[in-house]
């Protein structure tokens, strides 16, 4: 803390008059000081925004409520892991031994901002469309870095605080996360002002929409809350009405096994056909109810150039991709999101798009080069992809 020291005399010389004061002019003088340092520091190192919440707030309660009827219903497909660690999401002062704040931050990723309310994958149908904060290198590790470096500048700043209550006596503790522990993310960040949940269960922000992703650093300071923001839905429901799966059953309920990310990137196995025209040309991840989202009107572009798209991921057609061999597929996919799903439920995903292709006999015939050459599942759907192009192009001799 700085201190500047005045000394104060009267006109006579009489010393015992003398008096010192004491002004104190630190720029830390209550804990939002502190807040307003870290949201600074934060936007430095690329983050749109940050929020603050205590480890003990009310609403981790009240989401593990909210997660075991979403549970008893079914809609998580095959995340069993949602099953799993619910003390830890009740308790997440359990994951970080002396966290008493969480700082939640989101993270910009377009790189060019797509049309208002508009979803123009659809005029694309020979393209395989990947999600756009999948295009470039996987997120997770450029959040947790960042949010490392975070703590390491807070960390720094210790000294500064001493003279405010905030816990700067102990050892400072600190630990990233970005999707990568049982954390209710999306509620911590709607509890924390970040936005708030649109009924796609997707974060709302007024200012930048929804194209950001998330990720949470605990530290040991504690730190007053942030305040929740006012939701701006109101009668919208264009996410709702858009879904091709209707995955979203009503405001802010999502039938995850319906939902096209999940069955791109987490389902294993057979897809069911109920879905494959709905899924068209996305075949990893979907956008469609943020596209469609008026709010979106106001995304901001990033400016983290792992979001970059790579190797042609945002303007490659569907037969370029299919025509991938499993070693290039490991090549141009080295630190991408994309790994997750797999070489062979990646063909499958492409399969299916090219099924709700133009109708084609080229198609047919690269659809042909690669039966039998994985696992019978991949070969189901290549069949029906057959089956879909020779019957467009039946009507089309009609």
């Amino acid at each position: 803390m700085n201190i500047k020291l005045f000394a104060n005399r009267s006109s006579t010389n009489d010393s015992s008059t003398n008096s010192i004061a004491v002004a104190n002019t630190s720029p830390f003088m209550t804990p939002e000081d502190v807040k307003h340092w870290i949201k600074t520091q934060a936007q430095a190192l690329g983050f749109a925004d940050c929020g603050f919440l205590s480890v003990h707030h009310p609403l981790f309660a009240q989401q593990i409520e909210q997660l075991q009827k979403w549970l008893a219903k079914g809609y998580e497909g095959q995340l069993q892991f949602m099953h799993n660690n619910h003390h830890l999401r009740a308790h997440p002062e359990q994951l970080v031994e002396g966290a008493k704040t969480i700082i939640s931050v989101r993270m910009d990723y377009l790189t060019q901002a797509p049309t208002a309310r508009t979803v123009a994958d659809n005029n694309r149908p020979n393209h395989g469309i990947i999600a756009r904060y999948a295009r470039g290198r996987d997120y997770h590790k450029t959040m947790r870095n960042r949010l490392k470096q975070l703590a390491l500048n807070i960390e720094a700043m210790l000294p500064e605080w001493q003279h405010l209550d905030i816990g700067t006596q102990a050892d400072f503790v600190f630990r990233p996360f970005s999707d990568s522990a049982p954390i209710f993310e999306r509620p911590i960040a709607d509890a924390a002002g970040l936005g708030w949940t649109g009924k796609h269960t997707l974060l709302l922000n007024k200012q930048a929409g929804s194209f950001f992703v998330l990720g949470e650093l605990f530290i040991s300071l504690e730190l007053p809350d942030d305040k929740p923001v006012k939701a701006h839905c109101g009668s919208c429901s264009a996410c709702i009405d858009i879904c091709p799966t209707q995955a979203i059953i009503s405001p802010h309920e999502l039938n995850a096994a319906a939902c096209i990310s999940y069955l791109t990137i987490e389902h294993d196995g057979i897809i069911d056909k109920k879905y494959r025209r709905a899924i068209g040309n996305r075949i990893f991840g979907c956008d469609d109810c943020q596209l469609i989202c008026p709010w979106n009107r106001y995304a901001k572009l990033t400016a983290v150039e792992d979001f970059a798209p790579r190797n042609n991921l945002d303007d490659s057609t569907l037969l370029e991709l299919w025509q991938w061999q499993e070693a290039e597929f490991l090549q141009k996919t080295q630190g991408s999101p994309i790994r997750r799903t797999g070489y062979v439920n990646f063909l499958r995903n492409i399969a299916i798009g090219l099924g709700n292709a133009e109708a084609s006999t080229d198609i047919i015939v690269q659809l042909h080069s690669k039966l039998s050459a994985h696992n019978d599942i991949l070969d189901e759907h290549i069949h029906w992809a057959i089956n879909e192009q020779q019957d467009k192009l039946s009507k089309n001799k009609e």
